[in-house]
């Protein structure tokens, strides 16, 4: 059959038709082929850890994100690659392979931080209307730190007192003090139940686990519900490495403190784990019977469900043995006479903490965790501040034993029980977020104190106690069980309502309830009758940031609350008539300034607290202390840091407070302190460093730093006072390769000083003192071994 006029045969259109797909197919093949495919992991380049959401885009604007493993896949022909993420410092990669390990540095620039502690999830520092400071992996590494004071006095506003052998007491917006005003965190979560707080508690921390640490000043009940008055620590700890990697090391110095660290840790596939731990121990310390010793180990284990959903479980437990030296009388002090008082004193602590958590991601603005967490504490110890004088005859009018004096041994424990929920959506109206969340834990408490009788004597004009004995027949003080409940609910929501301006307001209510049993009759030694007693209080917090071209202000009003603790409420009988729930209302003003490029940054916050039925720990002339509720006190404030990086090898920081802290209502035994300034509460305290990392010697670095307390008063009627103290610290280290060295050279012009200075009127009108020593000059040396990427 002829074809049409003009027209074109069917098979020929059908053949050309056949050639072209083919001839796209095969050019296809060839762009493949020619256009390779990128893959490989993002992750922190100090603590190794995988970076999820990382942004890698190529010179064409072909991008892709990391997965929740760090993991990327990109298919490009360009010979560079762009890869960012939100507070690390950008890298442009070059394509030498098929498969890429990418290190992200963390931003030097504060501003570009992420915190978490601020409203329980992360976003950036300058969007936090709260006072809050990061100490940083890199600031960890830097400082080599044996006890966690040495890094959380760098923060203004902190001084965290040295009490030796790790144990400590703490000052955040208030006088240095052993009272519940801190709450200490892992990962968010309370290390202790809030009815038996421990001022030692940072003790029951494992440094070795630690990436980076976030502190929280002022009240945030509204979120972390009670005991976050002063402050609050977060110290939050290391995930699974992105490749094998770990590290060995060991330090020991001149006043017989010694030190072995290590950590390994993985990913596989779905899987990671990395587990953490140091040993410490310190024998011929410069004080006489003041050795400790402390096992700390902590495993973690990351499990990747599915792309969406991760199920993190972590362990960590604690063993700790200190002799409790205790104070230094005015004697000993004036002398520089380390000679014991006591030696038979003593602490034992012993922690297990464990979660598990599940966190599923439902779409890029909707996130739910889950954590069931597990505690068993124990605190056994004869201590040394419970030894009280005893008079002659066991009546007050008598005159005071020259060789016999009273004190106990206690065992104080607890097991927790604890679910914490936690819903995060984000929403495109007025870029807000929305946080609801709830908990609730079950501690059963018990408590145990044996009477005991303790032998004086005289030397040379010195007071020692020198061995007890258990009373025959034993006399028991106490024997109690508490069941701790505790259930807290919480909603915080922010919103932008004009560019710059964001609002952030959150409530949170908690109920508290104390079962308590006495297995002994109740007296004002054995504690109170049998009982149930209940709290409760909702917790508000309003505030606002406003950020403008590196410059922005805050603005925040927050409440705190504090129940009393089991033994304050129990442990007399009279106490449960008096003692009263605290109350704190805070308002607060602060700012940041971004200048020079970045180089300059500058952050305040200026805060009044006003504290209701404050408990405060008055020392009595037997040389025990009891709480008592002050009427009103008033906390004021300002805390400034500056930090300057005038090039990338030099470094200059300044951190600060001045404060006042005063009784506004308070008569106790018939006198008025309305007015008076509180003991142990510094005008002044600050921190200053300065660190060199030369370029043209990379891996060498040297720092030095200076702490400063001011002058404060030993007591609450402000008739004795301690000039405080100034000591300078010098840091060296070297990292070639992956061996590293280094030398810190501690208190390095040999200050003679206390860390804490209290003076007690006596019933003759003299004065009793009190002096927690400072560590001498110590020089450490240390060497360390790391391996992996």
């Amino acid at each position: 059959m002829s074809p049409p006029k003009g027209g074109v045969p069917l098979y020929d259109l059908m053949k050309k038709f056949i050639f072209l797909v083919y001839l796209l197919f095969i050019a296809g093949s060839v762009v493949a082929q020619q256009t390779p495919a990128i893959q490989g992991k993002v992750f922190d380049a100090i603590t190794k850890e995988p970076i999820p959401g990382a942004t890698i885009t190529d010179t064409k604007s072909n991008s892709t994100t990391s997965d929740a493993s760090g993991k990327f896949k990109i298919t490009t022909a360009a010979q560079t690659l762009q890869v960012t993420y939100v507070g690390y410092i950008s890298r442009t990669i070059e394509i030498k392979g098929a498969t890429l390990a990418i290190a992200l540095q963390p931003s030097t620039t504060e501003l570009q931080r992420v915190v978490v502690s601020a409203n329980r999830t992360t976003e950036k520092r300058s969007e936090a209307p709260i006072a809050i400071a990061t100490i940083s992996k890199q600031t960890i590494e830097d400082t080599k730190a044996q006890r966690l004071d040495m890094l959380l006095n760098k923060i203004s506003g902190v001084n965290m007192v040295n009490l030796g052998n790790e144990q400590h007491e703490m000052s955040i917006r208030q006088p240095m003090n052993t009272n519940n005003l801190f709450l200490y965190l892992e990962d968010g979560i309370p290390i202790r139940t809030s009815a038996v707080f421990n001022h030692n508690a940072l003790l029951e921390m494992n440094m070795a686990a630690v990436k980076n640490i976030e502190v929280i000043k002022g009240p945030s009940s509204a979120l972390y519900g009670a005991e976050a008055i002063g402050g609050v620590v977060n110290l939050i700890t290391q995930a699974p490495p992105a490749y094998t990697s770990g590290y060995l090391s060991t330090q020991m110095n001149n006043q017989g403190y010694k030190r072995v660290d290590g950590q390994i840790g993985t990913s596989s596939g779905k899987l990671g784990f990395i587990v953490s731990g140091y040993y410490a121990n310190q024998t011929n310390g410069p004080i006489q019977y003041s050795d400790f010793h402390k096992t700390a180990v902590t495993g973690r284990l990351d499990y990747k469900i599915d792309k969406n959903t991760i199920w993190t479980n972590s362990t960590s437990y604690i063993n700790y043995f200190s002799d409790m030296y205790g104070s230094l009388d005015s004697t000993h002090f004036a002398r520089k006479d380390y000679a014991a008082q006591a030696f038979f004193t003593y602490r034992k602590v012993t922690a297990l903490r464990a979660r598990s958590t599940i966190s599923h991601n439902w779409t890029d603005s909707s996130t739910t965790n889950a954590t069931f967490m597990y505690r068993d504490n124990s605190v056994i110890q004869n201590p040394s501040y419970s030894i009280a004088n005893y008079r002659v005859g066991g009546k007050s009018s008598n005159p005071v034993s020259p060789d016999t004096a009273t004190g106990n041994i206690n065992n104080n424990s607890f097991k927790s029980y604890g679910l914490y929920l936690q819903h995060v959506q984000k929403f495109k109206f007025l870029q807000s977020k929305l946080i609801v969340g709830t908990s609730a834990e079950l501690d059963p408490q018990s408590y145990f104190q044996d009477f005991i009788w303790i032998k004086k004597q005289n030397q040379g004009g010195v007071v020692n106690f020198v061995s007890y004995t258990k009373a025959n027949p034993d006399m028991v003080m106490a024997n109690y069980n508490t069941v701790i409940s505790n259930f807290g609910s919480y909603v915080d929501y922010d919103f932008t309502i004009a560019p710059g301006l964001r609002i952030s307001a959150a409530i949170r209510y908690d109920a508290f309830q104390y079962a308590f049993v006495n297995s002994l009759p109740g007296s004002s030694v054995t504690g109170g009758p049998s009982t149930i007693t209940n709290y409760g209080k909702v917790a508000p917090k309003l505030g606002f940031t406003y950020n403008y071209r590196g410059i922005g202000f805050y603005g925040t009003y927050s409440e705190g609350y504090v129940p009393p603790q089991i033994t304050q409420v129990f442990g007399k009988t009279t106490n449960s008539a008096y003692l009263l729930p605290q109350t704190f209302h805070n308002y607060e003003l602060g700012g940041w300034l971004s200048l020079l490029e970045n180089k300059l940054y500058i952050d305040y916050s200026a805060y009044m607290m006003k504290g209701t039925n404050e408990i405060i720990n008055v020392k009595l002339p037997d040389n025990t202390t009891q709480p008592q509720n002050a009427g009103a006190t008033r906390h004021i404030g300002l805390e400034y840091g500056i930090s300057y990086r005038p090039v990338e090898d030099l470094y200059f920081r300044l951190s600060a407070t001045n404060a006042n802290h005063t009784f506004v209502n308070y008569i106790a035994s018939g006198v008025n302190y309305n007015g008076k300034e509180m003991a142990n509460a510094p005008h002044f305290t600050g921190n200053a460093e300065v660190v060199y990392k030369p370029h043209y010697l990379q891996g060498f670095r040297i720092g030095v730093e200076e702490q400063q307390v001011g002058k404060y008063y030993m007591d609450n009627l402000q008739q004795y006072t301690y000039n405080g103290f100034k000591l300078t610290n010098v840091r060296l280290g070297y990292q070639l390769g992956h061996a590293e060295v280094w030398l810190n050279a501690l208190n390095v012009f040999n200050t003679y000083y206390a860390t804490l200075a209290t003076a007690t009127a006596t019933t003759a009108g003299a004065a009793s003192y009190s002096y927690n020593l400072g560590d001498p000059r110590a020089f450490t040396l240390g060497l360390a071994y790391r391996f992996g990427k």
